[in-house]
């Protein structure tokens, strides 16, 4: 066994991923304030070929220095819209069919674990802002809300965090790598 190159791993260039074909996952930030978190929300989502990033409220946007020191390159492969309202962008995605998924500790919320997506159906994700979560009228506006088991004595996850448990527990259910 030994570690790949960078030319063994083949890697998609950016031109490349924007044609090939994205799985039907939105990612919605709900005024998220780490730059750091928005940029590993981009390349995070690179990764998993999410189809768009919404960014929402004071979410920071590109082009900027520290979303750029965590992204490494994925705000020019990923697309991306800003929107003033979170609400809007949920609107908009309702519209083309998402089913709207807060991530966010609250009653009557589904395990990730047990969360049984249907492959092909889009799916958008809220993550919300570091300190106070998704926005309360985001959850009401949700059609379900999932939530990551945790078990220690900490109450939270990082975002960047659970992006990437959310992210890779969905793919991995169902649409597996391309």
């Amino acid at each position: 066994m030994k570690k790949l190159s960078m030319e063994e791993l083949n890697r998609l260039s950016v031109e490349d991923y924007k044609e090939i074909e994205k799985n039907p996952i939105a990612l919605i930030l709900d005024n998220v304030r780490s730059l750091n978190n928005v940029g590993s929300a981009f390349r995070t989502s690179d990764a998993f070929l999410v189809k768009k990033i919404f960014l929402c409220g004071i979410t920071g946007q590109p082009p900027h220095r520290e979303i750029q020191k965590t992204a490494l390159g994925a705000t020019e492969s990923v697309d991306w819209e800003h929107y003033e309202s979170t609400l809007d962008a949920i609107k908009l995605l309702k519209k083309e069919g998402y089913e709207i998924c807060v991530l966010e500790q609250a009653s009557h919320s589904t395990p990730l674990n047990e969360f049984a997506p249907k492959p092909g159906k889009p799916y958008a994700f809220v993550f919300g802002n570091e300190v106070f979560g998704v926005e309360e009228d985001v959850v009401l506006a949700a059609d379900q809300v999932l939530e990551i088991p945790q078990f220690g004595t900490k109450h939270s996850l990082n975002i960047s965090v659970s992006i990437g448990i959310t992210l890779w527990d969905m793919v991995s259910k169902t649409y597996g790598f391309k």
